[in-house]
């Protein structure tokens, strides 16, 4: 039987290339007329063919992946989005709607086209008029995003066919046989080492923005985090194409040397900034498009996109997130421990004191905010309101985290250099500390996790442990750090895929998640829990996308993930 994935059927005459720019922006441009030969006949080509497969590379993290302002973070228990028609995709996903007819292709067809344009690159790539060097380089690059784009699936789905260095047309018998979760596993971190050794650490000038050595070994490190975790290992069903059949406790050792070896490159650190405010660097951070801490960004020109989807009316934006309150509880004080146990947290005063990265994430009540008149002024998000309080926005809450301080939605507004990020430091450290504290060495799960939240702006304590308690156990430890994740990594893609590895979502996802009522009393505030949605989640379906169906359709060989 022919099996013609979507992405075979990419014409090859019509081809969407982009440029480099300064500063490593990807722009996009057009061209009708380009074959293969001409294409990779010409350097200039060559080069835009590669950056054209760069261009998708933030899609799965894309705030608007999935239209308007609905990215996945707004399927998870981060953030209530602003569409209401049940097919909307934050819709479908929370209501338990989802299907393998309606499920988002994305990451199924974006991948595997962009996997073949890297074949074709890979294929024509000797006979292309670059020097031996840059085609080392270019090589290194290509194999990396093969590498980003096949682990975007194996999160989605678990083992996906591998088809090596083919490249298929429409009319060839195409393999769709699932390759295993371990075989993909290893072909990725075997691409992944392979475009390490290819490739500098630092790419500057115009090549600021491309693959680097670090990105390779930081793709590695995520990658052997998910091998590790529980819901991939001990998963017998499908032949291991779900997962390892057996568990193995020496994966957590692999990966934390994986996070070590990007640690040990010795090129990247926190941004750490205490003026104006304790933990500034976690703010700054984001609006820098060249900065110590990203790894890999998905590169951008100069813009105003986030600040027109998250801020809220008053400043220009559609205020089209909704934090929930379970994100914003997550949060803890500014000694570094939970709201429900130290005793500086004020409920009638529930946003003073508190963890710097509240601040830098959540744009809360009274909350100081730059206006259209350029000066910064509190947003107000009570009952009724003008402009942007309640039920405007739903939670009572708007999303802060990555917008510029000297920027809002408005055309008379300064843009932005902001980028996205994709991998960056923080991550890493985060990954150190799981997957030690997962292999016995709690004390080096203790020195990531200090290193974090003092460049947050918490107070470091009389003992110095940025109120981190001594002696934890493993389990303990392995609490505390996933909400450090979550606070430290919101909005980032992390929340959604990390309860599933973890195999926690079954009794994350099926609560009910709140926002807050506030009302103006006098002077003061009274504040209400109030119920937003209680999400649906069927364990153990749910863990994993299914395939789209009209790729399932395809192949007899290609066999869809049990129970969709």
């Amino acid at each position: 039987m022919k099996n013609k994935y979507t992405i075979l059927l990419t014409l090859f005459a019509v081809l969407a290339i982009a440029s480099c720019k300064k500063g490593g922006v990807l722009d996009q441009v057009k061209t009708t007329d380009l074959n293969e030969e001409k294409t990779f006949s010409d350097s200039t080509r060559t080069i835009q063919f590669l950056t054209r497969i760069y261009s998708d590379i933030g899609f799965s993290a894309d705030p608007r992946r999935f239209g308007s302002s609905v990215g996945v973070y707004s399927i998870t228990d981060e953030v209530e989005g602003s569409l209401l028609a049940a097919t909307a995709y934050n819709v479908i996903f929370q209501t338990g709607a989802v299907s393998a007819i309606n499920i988002p292709t994305d990451a199924w067809v974006t991948s595997y086209a962009n996997i073949r344009r890297v074949n074709v690159f890979l294929k024509h790539l000797p006979e292309t008029p670059l020097s031996p060097g840059l085609r080392n380089k270019l090589a290194g690059e290509a194999r990396f995003l093969r590498a980003w784009y096949y682990f975007i699936m194996l999160k989605h789905y678990g083992g996906v066919p591998l088809i090596g260095d083919a490249v298929y047309e429409a009319t060839d018998d195409v393999p769709g046989k699932r390759a295993t979760f371990e075989a993909c596993v290893n072909y990725i971190e075997s691409e992944c080492n392979a475009a390490a050794s290819q490739l500098p650490l630092t790419q500057n000038g115009l090549d600021y923005g491309r693959i680097t050595r670090g990105a390779c070994l930081a793709l590695k490190s995520r990658l052997l985090l998910y091998a590790a975790s529980p819901l991939f290992n001990a998963r017998p069903e499908m032949d291991g194409v779900l997962g390892y059949t057996t568990f193995d406790g020496q994966r957590w050792n692999k990966a934390a040397q994986a996070a070590l070896d990007v640690i040990n490159l010795n090129q990247y650190q926190l941004l750490e900034l205490s003026t104006p405010a304790p933990g500034y660097g976690f703010q700054k951070v984001f609006t820098l498009r060249k900065n110590t801490e990203y790894i890999l960004a998905a590169m951008a020109g100069n813009n105003r996109t986030l600040e027109a989807i998250w801020d809220p009316p008053s400043r220009a934006g559609s205020g089209s997130a909704y934090p929930y309150q379970e994100l914003v509880d997550a949060f803890g004080t500014k000694n570094g421990k939970p709201i429900a146990t130290d005793p500086t947290y004020n409920p009638a005063d529930p946003y003073a004191n508190r963890d710097p990265r509240l601040n830098y994430t959540i744009l809360f009540n009274q909350g100081l905010r730059l206006g259209t008149n350029k000066a910064i002024s509190p947003v107000n998000t009570y009952v009724n309101a003008a402009q942007d309080g309640f039920p405007l926005t739903k939670t009572g809450y708007f999303l802060r985290k990555f917008l510029d301080e000297n920027t809002i939605a408005s055309a008379t507004s300064s843009t932005t250099e902001r980028c996205f990020p994709l991998i960056r430091y923080a991550e890493i450290l985060l990954n150190y500390a799981e997957a030690a504290n997962e292999s016995g060495d709690i004390n080096t799960a203790y020195t990531q996790l200090v290193a974090i939240r003092r460049r947050a702006g918490i107070n470091a304590g009389a003992d110095g442990m940025y109120g981190l308690t001594a002696g934890m156990s493993k389990e303990d430890m392995r609490v505390l750090i996933q909400n450090e994740r979550r606070v430290e990594l919101a909005i980032e893609e992390h929340r959604y895929w990390d309860v599933r590895r973890w195999k926690i979502a079954e009794n994350i996802s099926n609560k009910t998640l709140h926002g807050m009522r506030i009302t103006k009393v006098g002077n003061g505030y009274t504040y209400e829990r109030i119920d937003i949605r209680t999400p649906v989640f069927v364990a153990p379906k749910w863990y994993l996308w299914p395939i789209p169906q009209s790729e399932v359709n395809k192949s007899v060989d290609l066999t869809q993930n049990p129970g969709w």
